[in-house]
């Protein structure tokens, strides 16, 4: 993980001829998301004088598209991207080292468009990713620098597993037996103390009922519920935020909570820019109230947006997907 300061690269392209108007606020969410893509195929990030690429922003940007079922060109070019050796190695690793979190997220992300990801970039991750299995079920990261994995990793493995035919009993095992007493998720494992978080819980949640796993699910959708804000938000480190907040709606979407789902969404809806922003900014989604932050827009944007369109993570495809990049429809 970069430290704080690690900045987006920010290179916002002017929507194009062919850039339809729309009045479909998610499309417009998605458009603009598209057009930060640095050469229209990627996200970096800059650390002091550096610039890296954002594989992981990048692949979000994917989900989004189709969730959004638009920019399919974007995601096009991304995903040839992403297969490019040494932007692949540089995010699972080498096969030396590898992460179980990056591997079954891009695995997902090859699901999502088609591709079979027992054969993306020359790599099968599907294989590397069962090869990072422990006889406990946990999908953990083979690396000199550490074990960084985490719920998020678990899900996502038992995302694309189910997907791939079907997860590890044991890996879906592992995941609900994480749950804490109050009904959430951790993010660690193995804590002395169980401390539930929102995003995490609702990467888990989805994931267990992709698993076949519906009352323990039912239990982490609850505590959700449960911290929801009045106006519909979800917060991290008390501070609600359109990234918590996307996370959580998509869940509650996939999990049977609808009421709460559309609380989540007019929270994001509240967020975009509109009509009154500045032109190259209408449709991103800002990440707190606070309002439009080049820097953090977005991730925000990325996370809100399968929220938005109530896209689960077991189902999304990107099949059907237009390929342009639309604008608000706004009066000139």
């Amino acid at each position: 993980m970069f430290a704080a300061a690690l900045l987006s690269v920010m290179f916002a392209v002017p929507a194009a001829a062919s850039s339809p108007p729309t009045l479909n606020r998610v499309d417009a969410a998605a458009g603009w998301l598209a057009r930060q893509m640095v050469d229209g195929e990627r996200f970096e990030v800059v650390f002091g004088d550096d610039v890296f690429p954002d594989q992981g922003l990048t692949i979000d940007a994917v989900f989004s598209f189709a969730a959004a079922k638009s920019a399919d060109s974007f995601a096009t070019r991304a995903t040839a991207w992403l297969a490019r050796p040494e932007i692949l190695s540089g995010y699972i690793g080498d096969g030396v080292e590898s992460y179980a979190g990056a591997t079954a997220k891009l695995a997902l992300e090859a699901q999502v468009r088609g591709l079979n990801p027992g054969s993306f970039g020359g790599v099968d991750l599907l294989a590397r990713l069962r090869g990072l299995q422990a006889p406990s079920g946990r999908f953990s990261d083979r690396s000199v620098f550490g074990d960084f994995s985490n719920a998020f990793s678990q899900s996502f493995a038992v995302l694309t597993l189910h997907r791939a035919g079907g997860a590890p009993a044991a890996a879906v095992s592992f995941l609900a037996a994480s749950q804490c007493p109050d009904g959430g998720f951790p993010l660690l494992f193995g804590q002395a103390t169980c401390v539930s978080d929102v995003d995490s819980t609702a990467m888990v949640v989805q994931a267990l009922i992709a698993a076949g796993r519906p009352a323990v699910a039912a239990a982490g959708a609850q505590w959700l519920v449960s911290v929801q804000a009045d106006d519909g938000s979800f917060a991290d480190g008390g501070v609600a935020n359109a990234n918590s907040t996307g996370l959580a709606a998509q869940a509650l979407r996939v999990a049977g909570r609808p009421g709460a789902w559309l609380q989540a969404r007019q929270f994001l809806l509240s967020l975009q820019v509109g009509c009154a922003g500045a032109p190259a900014d209408r449709g991103a989604i800002a990440f707190t109230a606070d309002g439009f932050d080049p820097a953090t827009a977005p991730r925000a944007t990325a996370q809100a947006i399968p929220g938005l369109a109530g896209a689960g993570f077991a189902t999304l495809s990107a099949a059907g997907s237009h390929p342009a990049d639309p604008v608000l429809a706004c009066q000139p």
